[in-house]
Order: structure tokens, then sequence, then C-alpha cells
């Protein structure tokens, strides 16, 4: 049954109804009023069942888009058991119905071969980066180290030894679980957690994963061991003790000077300007130039050391984890803990703190990005005010240097 109403086709259907019949549409529409029986035709029974044009459902275009509008505007999902879970197909009123099926099928696929499922989507990335299957981590661990300098370099090619890092080192990239870096990260120290964060950025980075393996949020919290300065009491013991005079001479000059071990142990007899009395070097770490006034007591040491060349030349061929094992076997060997050649930076800047030495001024002797400029100078050291007699005599004997006296009106008022 149907009329042609203006130009467009009007059919008329009806639907079973009823809660069995609810949301079911394929198959169940039909011509009113009952089925064909056999030996009659569509025209025959319809008429048979006394259907009237007032009785007509309207049916808006062609039959198929208009059956397709209206079930997929009623139909907020179709569900698909699948292992236990429910796949559900969104319909847009917009979208394709095949395309839908498309997606629905491919989560369904996806559920059903998580194997397959990988194959294909390396398939699919291979296509921008011919190396997605077969990178490991072993490789970005190359490519990271050829992209370091100087002692940074040295420093990755350690932590790229890590045992911690065995488990997943020959992995696929693209193939690897959240659940195997976290193991290497519980199984290796504070050094594995910072250096496998950067790693794993850096892979971002490069477009080597399409997503965080852990974000940022869920990686285990960095946790530092306590570090503290040497004291004064401590290195005195050390220095007694040491036979070898490079390295007593290397232990007192750390003291005095507070630098990096790598930076003192790598200073040349050229590096001193004795008739302005400085030390200029260029940092190791940053490049940044350090240049350091020094007085009788680092004079003394200066002049037991060679006057050309490396100021300690074994100590400058080992590398720094040599010098770092030796000086904790004389802290050993004297039940000093807790300290390290890193301890004389502490204490240096605690010491400046305390004399009332101008934080600028411990900046630039250290390093501006001083860890131990920051802590000694923000809660560690506690100051000792001297006394405005003592300060009044030492004034009079030229023992401290006053400073230019500003501008009249341009000074502070004093309430």
């Amino acid at each position: 049954m149907y009329r042609v109403h203006g130009e467009q086709l009007e059919v008329f259907l009806a639907h079973p109804g009823g809660p069995f019949f609810a949301k079911k549409d394929d198959g169940h529409w039909s011509i009113p009023k009952g089925e064909v029986e056999p030996g009659q035709g569509h025209a025959q029974t319809g008429q048979g069942q006394g259907a009237t044009a007032a009785q007509a459902v309207r049916q808006r275009g062609e039959e198929e888009a208009e059956q397709r509008s209206r079930r997929e505007s009623n139909r907020e999902g179709e569900a698909n058991q699948v292992r236990g879970e429910t796949a559900a197909l969104q319909v847009d009123p917009d979208q394709d119905r095949r395309e839908a099926e498309t997606l629905l099928n491919a989560r369904n696929e996806a559920a059903r071969q998580p194997h397959l499922n990988l194959q294909i989507a390396k398939a699919y990335l291979s296509g921008t980066d011919s190396g997605v299957s077969t990178r490991t981590w072993q490789n970005a661990l190359d490519a990271i180290i050829d992209t370091k300098t100087g002692p940074t370099k040295d420093r990755w090619q350690r932590a790229a030894k890590d045992k911690a890092l065995d488990s997943i080192r020959n992995q696929v990239i693209i193939e690897t679980q959240a659940e195997a870096m976290l193991a290497c990260v519980k199984a290796g120290t504070v050094s594995t957690n910072v250096h496998l964060r950067k790693l794993h950025n850096f892979c971002l980075s490069m477009n080597w994963l399409p997503w965080p393996l852990i974000p940022r949020r869920l990686w285990p919290e960095i946790k530092y061991q306590p570090k503290r300065a040497i004291t004064f009491e401590e290195h005195q013991l050390i220095v007694e003790r040491e036979k070898n005079a490079e390295r007593r001479n290397f232990y007192e000059l750390c003291w005095h000077l507070g630098g990096s071990q790598t930076d003192i142990a790598n200073l040349k007899a050229e590096d001193i300007d004795w008739p302005n009395q400085t030390i200029a070097y260029a940092r190791r770490k940053t490049g940044s130039l350090a240049m350091i006034h020094f007085g009788p007591d680092i004079e003394a040491i200066l002049r037991r050391l060679p006057i050309v060349g490396w100021l300690f030349p074994y100590l400058q061929s080992v590398r720094c984890g040599d010098r770092a094992t030796e000086f904790k076997q004389r802290c050993e060997g004297l039940s000093i803990k807790g300290v390290s050649l890193h301890s004389y930076r502490y204490a240096w800047a605690e010491r400046a703190k305390q004399c009332g030495y101008p934080e600028r001024f411990a900046q630039e002797a250290l390093g501006h990005n001083s860890k131990a400029v920051h802590r000694a100078y923000a809660r560690k050291a506690k100051v000792k005010l001297a006394s405005l007699e003592s300060y009044e005599r030492h004034a009079a004997e030229g023992r401290i240097i006053q400073l230019p006296s500003l501008p009249e009106g341009r000074g502070q008022k004093v309430g």
C-alpha cells in the first residue's frame, strides 16, 4: 500500500509493538494487519484486512533512508557481549550505519585478538616510521647518549648499563606495557627512576611512543637520600689519616674551594693567576666560568702542587666514581657516615652562610644553580651575628671594608 504525495513516496507499514518487539526494527516492519498467507499477494492481504489511508504511518523519502533515520534516532546503542565485556555501538543520526558497524567490529576484533590488533597497528605506523616494529629500548638509549656530551654523556653511559633495565632493554618500545616500566623502577635505584623518566619522555618526543606508558602523575616519586655537609672535625680526621699526598691535598682543596670533585680534579697549574691570587676554570657540567680569589690557606696548598700541567695527575685520570669510592672507603674506616665528596660543597655553602658571605658571591663560586647554595641559604645554616663591640674594633683595625656612602637624600631612613 503506497501513495505519491507531491514528490514524496509514502508507504503504509505497521509494527507489532509490545514489550517483545520493543527496540526491534529489522525484520518486523510489515504491511498492516497480518502476514501474507500462502496463495495470496501483498495487495490482496492488505485489502482484506481493511486497512485505510487514515491508518497509514507515513514514511518520508526513500524507504531505506527513512527506516535508517527512524532506527538511528531512537537507538543509543547495540550491545555485543565479548569476553564478559560489552562493546557498545554508539550511533550518531548523521553517521552512516555501515561506518558505525565497522567501528564496532574493529573493537570486538581487538578484544578477541589483541596480538593481531598490535600487528595491524604496527603495520599502519610503519608507513611513517620504518623502525617502529623493531626499535628497542636499547636503541633509544643509544640514541639519547648520542645527543649528550662531556660528563652528561658519561652519566648516561653508566645509566645505560643499569641491570634494572635488563628486563626491557631488548623489548620493542611500542610493545612495552606500563607494568614492565614500573617493575624496572621498583628493581632499580633513584638513578633508575630519574633516567627512565627522561628516556620515556625522549621516546615520546621522537614519536617512537604514540602515547605515555605511564602518565606523569602516576610515576613513582623520586626519593633522594638525605644529604649533609661534612664537618670540620670529620674533614680533619680524613686528612690526618690520608697517607697519599695527592689525595690529601685534593681533599683540602675541596674544603676550601667547594667546587665539584670533577672540576677540582681537572685543575691545571695554568689555571692559577698568582699575581692576582685567583683560580679560574670552566665548569665541566655547565661550561660557565668560575673565578675564585684565594688567601694564604689555599696558597699554601697550591704551593705543594705541580707547577705545570695537572695539579692532580692521578685523580684526573680516574673516573669520578673511582674517586668517590676511594673517599667512601676512608670514611668507612673512620666510621664517618652520611657524607660523600659532594658533602664538601654543602659544607662550603653552610660556612659561607654562617659568616655572612653574600649569597650572590656564593652563587658565583659554586654556580648559580648549585643546590648546595640554595639549601644552605634557604634554611640549613645558622648565622651568628658579631657584637657591635667586636665589629667596631675590627673596623678600627682596617679589617672591615667600608661600603661607599650613598649620595645625600638617597639613603633609607632608620625608624
